[in-house]
């Protein structure tokens, strides 16, 4: 199985490249922060625009984007029909738009940025907080872990969406939803057994 592009650095020269992880986590930040905000359809069909051209300067390219659009279908059709059913279809796009918009800024992010100086970023930022008590290397830890949970979880839902259709049921939803659910959750509890392995949170 092709590895969803999130997560994964992808060496290059582009514009995105050259700016430091600080900077470049910022704009995220801001990024997510006025794109949540406004929610609107022009508002996310701009959103999408930004986030569809950073991904292609980084040199992703159209393949691992029409990648990523595949599986985001798996869980950003049925949450589009559940708020277009519960409250429009354009409060739907604007939903299910905005989330595609924020993952695909995350995978410019991520392929213009080593995971490991994400985290050295992470960790500098939040060092002069360690006298309010904060864990800089555990906060670190969540977003790396977050970083490859987004495309672990997309790769469950398109195993879960093959193990239904050679069942005939892929228009079950309760065959999609129960196994994945149950699969996420047990990803959750190794990765949990993992790190408990390795002595981190004990204390």
């Amino acid at each position: 199985m092709t590895a969803s592009p999130l997560g994964s650095y992808v060496p290059g020269t582009s514009a995105l490249h050259r700016i430091p992880p600080g900077p470049k986590l910022l704009g995220l930040f801001v990024f997510a922060g006025v794109a949540i905000a406004f929610r609107t359809v022009p508002s996310t069909l701009v959103a999408l625009a930004i986030a569809v051209a950073l991904v292609l300067s980084v040199g992703l390219g159209s393949s691992a984007f029409g990648r990523t659009l595949r599986r985001f279908a798996l869980i950003g059709v049925p949450l589009f029909a559940f708020q277009a059913w519960q409250q429009g279809w354009d409060r739907g796009f604007a939903v299910v738009g905005t989330l595609f918009a924020l993952i695909l800024a995350a995978s410019a992010l991520t392929a213009s940025t080593r995971v490991e100086d994400l985290i050295d970023t992470i960790t500098r930022v939040l060092g002069p907080f360690r006298r309010f008590g904060a864990r800089p290397e555990r906060v670190a830890l969540a977003f790396s872990l977050v970083l490859r949970m987004i495309p672990t979880l997309l790769s469950l839902a398109q195993e879960t969406r093959a193990a239904a259709q050679a069942r005939g049921l892929e228009r079950n939803p309760r065959a999609l939803m129960v196994p994945l659910v149950l699969r996420t959750v047990a990803h959750a509890q190794q990765t949990g057994e993992a790190l408990h392995a390795r002595g981190i949170g004990d204390d």
